[in-house]
């Protein structure tokens, strides 16, 4: 029991010590917070008093800052003002001035209405003069003054016209003289700065040999090594008297060349008999057509002419083994490129074009086949089979008129062409049977009635026959061309074509005195 009474004391004075120590603790703690209260608002205090300056100092500087830009924007203004009250002063003066000036045209204007007046006055005068003047011009020359007006205008355009027509006649008589002159000196000037050898060619070749022995062997027993020789290469061989060489005779110098070289390979070896000249002919007919290749590819080369067909190379190649009128034809074309050339520089054309298109003028005598066309036209035709400019094709084509010119490089190859061939040496050609071929050509012509002038021209490749208009009409003209072409082919001989032109023209002819 006194246990329980101690332990009840016990719990009621811890309670009153808790209940004493709380008191104590909430009095401590509410002055610790009465203090922190009163900091804070000290604290808060201070802080209100420095953001009011701040926000006076800010007041201040904004207002400074309004004053000033307000007092610059009136000094602005007041001298905006001022310039509109010194430009207002200043149309004020011009409009006086303007309102001056006006008064003054005023009064210049009334004297021009005046003067006006007065010249109206004399312009009526005069031609009141002047219709009395006409009307006694008109009675005196019994014309009235249209009539006269007519007359004088014609006289006049007639004159201009005479005076019209001697000024062209002069100049274009200067223009003739000056071309004439530089056109020679252009020739002159290409002819030296492109001179070349003459090279001539025979349509047979001779084979020298050691000794007349091998004669024999070369004909062999019979004559079978002979046959089989010209059976092989196509060549006339001729073995005569002459001493220590053998003739080999053909028109066709490749075929003369196969028979030279297998020849002398045969003689060389000993070996001369019917199967071994056809082996030997093979291979040489091989090493033949390499070296052709070879000469096309180095005649390119050497006139900087780049990315021609191969078989264009094959045919320039070709054409170091033909000749035309004794002239060598690779030879002629070297030199044909190398003056048009020339003359293109000088003219300022393309000189590339016209040196490509010299070179392959003539390609058209050297083909595998040889079809009935002038070589002219099968030479267009290769060109532009092989892809090459039609400027090329047409200098081609056009270089003896079988077709017509339509670029300036086509007249330039015709004239170097004439310039390669007239050449003194150049071709050669018994002068007695040309003259005589040409004459015979003439007189075929004059045997036609109503023919005046026949005239053989380039060599006799051109017959041009001029017949009189009142005697021959134009379908006449044409039959007479068709006869006499006709009669050139049965009855004549001659190289290549010949082409006949008949002309025939009315001429009106008038001489002013």
């Amino acid at each position: 029991m006194e246990i329980l009474i101690y332990i009840i004391i016990g719990i009621v004075g811890l309670g009153l010590g808790l209940a004493a120590s709380v008191t104590i603790m909430r009095k401590a703690v509410l002055k610790k917070s009465q203090r922190v209260l009163k900091e804070a608002i000290a604290e808060a205090e201070v802080m209100k008093k420095e953001k009011m300056l701040q926000a006076k100092e800010k007041f201040i500087q904004l207002k400074a800052e309004h004053e000033e830009y307000v007092s610059e924007k009136s000094k602005g203004l007041i001298a905006q003002e001022n310039k509109l009250k010194q430009k207002e002063a200043s149309f004020s003066q011009k409009a006086e001035e303007l309102q001056r000036k006006q008064k003054d045209l005023d009064v210049i204007r009334d004297n021009l209405n005046s003067q006006l007046e007065i010249v109206n006055r004399k312009q009526q005068d005069l031609e009141k003069t002047y219709n009395l003047q006409v009307e006694k011009l008109e009675a005196i020359s019994g014309m009235s003054s249209q009539e006269a007006k007519v007359q004088l205008i014609e006289t006049l355009k007639s004159e201009a016209k005479q005076d019209a027509q001697a000024y062209i006649k002069d100049v274009m008589d200067e223009a003739k003289i000056n071309s004439n002159m530089e056109a020679k000196k252009l020739v002159i000037q290409s002819i030296q700065r492109t001179a070349t050898e003459v090279a001539l060619e025979n349509s047979v070749s001779v084979f020298p040999i050691e000794n007349d022995e091998i004669k024999g062997r070369v004909i062999g027993r019979e004559g079978r090594n002979i046959r089989a020789l010209e059976a092989a290469t196509g060549v006339e061989i001729i073995v005569d008297d002459t001493p220590e060489a053998i003739i080999l005779s053909g028109f066709d110098p490749v075929r003369r060349e196969i028979a030279r070289l297998s020849l002398h390979k045969l003689v060389t070896d000993g070996r001369i008999h019917p199967a071994r000249i056809e082996e030997v002919v093979a291979k040489t007919q091989k090493q033949i057509e390499q070296e052709i290749i070879e000469i096309g590819k180095r005649t390119s080369i050497d006139l900087g002419i780049h990315n021609l067909h191969h078989e264009l190379i094959r045919l320039v190649g070709r054409m170091k083994y033909r000749s035309s009128y004794g002239q060598n034809l690779l030879q002629h074309s070297r030199e044909v490129a190398n003056l048009a050339a020339t003359m293109a520089a000088e003219l300022g054309l393309n000189p590339k074009l016209a040196k490509r298109a010299g070179l392959l003028h003539d390609i058209g005598k050297v083909p595998d086949n040889e079809p009935d066309l002038p070589h002219a036209i099968l030479g267009m035709k290769l060109a532009e089979k092989y892809k090459e400019k039609p400027e090329i094709c047409n200098a081609i084509g056009a270089h003896h008129d079988e077709t017509e010119m339509n670029s300036l490089i086509s007249p330039i190859i015709q004239v170097c062409d004439a310039i390669s061939g007239a050449r003194p040496g150049a071709r050669r050609e018994v002068v007695e049977s040309y003259i005589k071929r040409l004459n015979d050509l003439e007189e075929l012509a004059l045997s036609y009635p109503g023919v005046v002038k026949t005239y053989a021209i380039q060599a006799g490749r051109e017959l041009r026959v001029i017949v009189g208009s009142e005697k021959v009409t134009d379908k006449e003209a044409e039959e007479i061309a068709y006869d006499l072409s006709k009669k050139i082919q049965t009855e004549m001989t001659y190289p290549g074509q010949i082409k006949i032109t008949v002309i025939r023209e009315i001429r009106a002819v008038s001489f002013a005195k």
